[in-house]
């Protein structure tokens, strides 16, 4: 099974750049979008992540990520789609700006790591970005699919665990016409599997992401999603912010 990738904003953030790119960049200010990636192919309607619950929709926003915010519905609309259309929401991780949306979709089965569960209704302070409020109730109603490890969820779907950005980070790897996707289980730009010449000059070959679990671990991580796929899908890429299909 081949299947078509729609990148949709569903959100942004303004922070400093070294929040991407680890010891790398700190001072610039840099907006990132926060995407839901709507999985076109097969006989159901699947999306990675949902994004944000209320986004931030400016001109200001928009020029500097390169493409149109949505609201989750206005989004999914843009494919005829509908939230309770949605049968297969798969999670990169469970950091709040991904999951926001997942209560908007009753008919879903829903794909998380255990690692992930285990962090939102018990964080470390450092990880302020998990909030469970966000999951309680699809978690009640029986939605969630519990992953422990590298899964098949489709044929031409896999869901493959990279802890490098989170304990649970699933990387998610897509069949295309155009070669296999891998849509990063860690909060990363082009920049990070791309660097510089002055990070190449220290023979680095990519950048771990700035926030990590294990930044030595991160960087083996990377390299392991970059050679396993013809189609590299940094999570927060402002590129793909104007694109309307991938592979």
């Amino acid at each position: 099974m081949k299947y078509k990738i729609h990148p949709i904003v569903m959100g942004t953030k303004v922070f400093d750049k070294s929040m991407m790119t680890y010891q790398f960049n700190s001072g610039k200010e840099y907006t990132i979008p926060i995407y839901c990636w709507y999985i076109e192919g097969g006989d159901r309607n699947i999306i990675v992540d949902t994004g944000e619950m209320s986004p931030i929709q400016s001109e200001e926003r928009e020029n500097a990520i390169g493409g149109k915010i949505y609201t989750f519905e206005q989004g999914l609309s843009k494919w005829n789609l509908k939230p309770e259309d949605i049968d297969t929401i798969i999670h990169t991780h469970l950091h709040n700006d991904h999951c926001e949306n997942d209560y908007k979709c009753p008919n879903a089965e829903i794909y998380v790591h255990e690692k992930e569960m285990e962090h939102i209704h018990d964080p470390h302070p450092l990880d302020f970005r998990y909030l469970e409020d966000y999951i309680e109730d699809v978690e009640e109603n029986g939605q969630l699919r519990i992953l422990t490890g590298d899964t098949e969820i489709f044929p031409g779907i896999q869901a493959v665990h990279t802890p490098a950005h989170t304990e649970g980070g699933m990387t998610i790897l897509i069949d295309t016409p155009a070669g296999k996707a891998a849509i990063t289980g860690f909060c990363v730009i082009n920049q990070n599997f791309d660097p510089p010449v002055e990070i190449r000059g220290m023979e680095m070959e990519v950048i771990p992401p700035g926030t990590h679990v294990n930044a030595y671990e991160a960087y083996d991580i990377m390299l392991k999603v970059r050679d396993m796929a013809d189609i590299i899908i940094p999570l927060h890429e402002p590129e793909f912010a104007g694109v309307e299909t991938i592979g």
